[in-house]
């Protein structure tokens, strides 16, 4: 146990925790030059493409230090990004230290922080890592005056490096064995487990992720999940290395998986305590933090046929993704579907193009929401994330939106159309301060909603892809909050109604109503596009009908013949737009919410 170290990557997005990974894995002679790619442990085709990381992953590596040790070096490589935060710390629940990597040109930037108080509250040791130190505008010494300031961390603790080309590798791998612990644990006492993730194999079944706190377990164990009391027989025991590679048995302070034939979604849930049954240990683990959802929308399958798939893709993608929540949900427009629940807009994006290429299913997704807590007259309250559920208007005591309390780190140039963008927001209680020369760190309140849809985005286009944001939930605030309808052809559209601020009603009706001018087709009728909060029409758009030259065939004589056959048209036309259904094409739908997001 000794020779043991289980460590963690943690850094702000693109600081390159993956690439600092890559390179350890080929130090350690883990993979031959043939077989090597990068981003060796983002298996989804989506981490690749998009260059992120999503789910944390885990390999064993044997390392022999420069005494002429053996150590085994367990690491996790974690995503960067604010929305799955949530892995980050479900990893450094399986670890005794963590390496903080930090862009030598970039600086300590607003997820460096968060992942950085993720891993106190952990009690992890921390190294400082300085990556990227051969970019041509890479500072060092002053990004080690930074961790030093801002992070209070040790600056003679600090190791530089450059992951891509591979300088400072093997001093940071023997700063790992110095610096950072082994693991502790009694091998002799009852078997307990921390479960800190799992994946689903269509052939085996659920794999386990877990680390061995106390005890042992083997193949043939009949073991226990302390939160359900469900029993399973262990089949298969084993250590991440690029492939699974089974082993006898894992020892206390081991980080590995096992396969126990588990079928079910709901059964391995992280954060949980496996025992054995014939000797239990006396009290669960400590799990990590509840995840709370912050951003819903319906998901519908285009092909009511397919409903059946999603439900089983749905659930399949919940074991890999535990911070997914779904509830069945339907609509007239729609038909059958489900109301699921995401960390952010990215996580909602991930999701949908999962579903969309690993279980091929084509999808419409309804406008993004969040959840709103609605105090009626007779003092009730309830929470509402889905238009559906708007209560009566005239039963509404107040409304109160979730607000965020953000940070963000940018160059000094840019603090004005920061501002600007933030109190076109609704940003409240804004301040800032100068964390080094050149840069502010700027601290805003902001409703959640204004966030979710493309704050993001605006940012990175305002600071020329300088600034960083980072947030928490901070409290529920009074809020003016009406419902707005979509309506074509005087008939509400459903999977188009939306919660939207007062303010931004009409802006939000009227982007929606040009959009759905552009995709519906023309009919023989002139169609009206209308958008509505109550009774009042606050947005309108037509599309006109086509025209068939019914005079084509007067050619001369009496004007009244041509006027006769216009008035039949009309009268026609009029009748036609009183029976006449309109079609909404489902591109139409992905246009408006596209332009939403």
């Amino acid at each position: 146990m000794q020779n043991i170290r289980n460590f963690s990557i943690i850094a702000h997005i693109d600081h390159g925790k993956s690439t600092l990974a890559d390179r350890m894995i080929q130090y350690c002679e883990q993979v031959t030059d043939r077989d090597f790619q990068d981003q060796l442990l983002d298996n989804m085709d989506i981490e690749r493409e998009r260059g992120i990381t999503i789910k944390s992953q885990t390999i064993c590596l044997p390392y022999t230090a420069k005494d002429g040790k053996e150590y085994i070096l367990n690491l996790v490589d974690t995503p960067g990004h604010v929305d799955f935060s949530y892995e980050v710390s479900r990893a450094l629940s399986s670890c005794e230290g963590a390496l903080l990597l930090v862009d030598a040109a970039q600086g300590v930037e607003a997820q460096t922080l968060a992942n950085l108080y993720i891993a106190m509250e952990n009690d992890l040791d921390i190294i400082p890592v300085i990556n990227k130190i051969d970019l041509p505008s890479a500072d060092p010494e002053g990004v080690a005056l930074q961790i030093e300031d801002d992070l209070g961390l040790d600056a003679e603790l600090i190791q530089q490096c450059s992951a891509k080309t591979g300088v400072g590798v093997e001093a940071i791998l023997e700063a790992v064995v110095k610096f950072i612990p082994p693991p502790t644990g009694d091998i002799k006492a009852p078997l307990q487990a921390l479960i800190f993730d799992a994946n689903y194999d269509p052939f085996r079944g659920t794999i386990i992720s877990l680390k061995i706190v106390n005890g042992m377990i083997k193949a043939g164990d009949i073991i226990r999940f302390m939160s359900n009391n469900v029993e399973y027989r262990v089949d298969e025991v084993g250590l991440f290395r690029l492939k699974r590679e089974p082993v006898k048995k894992l020892n206390a302070g081991d980080v590995g998986y096992i396969l126990a034939g588990v079928k079910t979604v709901s059964d391995t849930r992280p954060g949980d305590t496996i025992t054995l049954t014939d000797a239990p240990c006396k009290e669960a683990l400590k799990g990590f933090k509840e995840i709370q959802q912050v951003v819903f929308s319906s998901i519908y399958p285009i092909s009511t046929d397919e409903y059946e798939d999603l439900a089983t893709a749905l659930e399949k993608l919940q074991l890999n993704d535990a911070a997914l929540t779904f509830q069945k949900d339907s609509s007239a427009a729609l038909g059958f579907g489900f109301r699921c629940g995401f960390l952010g807009l990215l996580h909602l994006e991930v999701i949908q193009e999962r579903l969309e290429r690993e279980f091929d299913i084509s999808l419409i997704l309804t406008v993004p929401s969040v959840k709103y807590n609605f105090y009626l007259k007779n003092e009730a309250m309830i929470e509402v994330d889905n238009p559906a559920y708007f209560p009566d208007p005239m039963l509404i005591d107040r409304v109160e939106e979730p607000y965020i309390k953000a940070t963000i780190l940018i160059p000094e140039k840019y603090m004005g159309v920061l501002m600007t963008l933030c109190m076109e927001r609704r940003g409240e209680n804004t301040n800032y301060h100068y964390p080094m020369p050149g840069r502010i760190e700027f601290n805003c309140e902001l409703p959640l909603a204004e966030v979710i849809y493309d704050f993001y985005d605006k940012l990175k286009s305002i600071t020329q892809g300088y600034g960083s944001f980072d947030y928490e939930l901070f409290d529920y605030r009074k809020s003016d909050l009406v419902k707005l309808d979509i309506l074509v052809n005087g008939e509400i559209v459903d999977a188009l109604s939306q919660l939207a601020h007062r303010d931004n009603a009409r802006a939000r009706g009227l982007r929606a109503c040009e959009r759905l001018k552009e995709e519906i087709p023309r009919q023989m009728f002139k169609i009206a596009i209308q958008a509505a909060i109550g009774g009042t029409i606050v947005a309108r758009t037509n599309i006109s009908a086509l025209r068939k030259d019914v005079t084509a065939k007067c050619y001369g004589g009496d004007v009244s013949r041509k006027r006769k056959l216009l008035e039949k048209q009309k009268a026609g036309k009029k009748r036609m737009k009183t029976v006449g259904n309109v079609d909404i094409p489902q591109k139409a739908f992905l246009a408006v919410l596209k332009s939403e997001q």
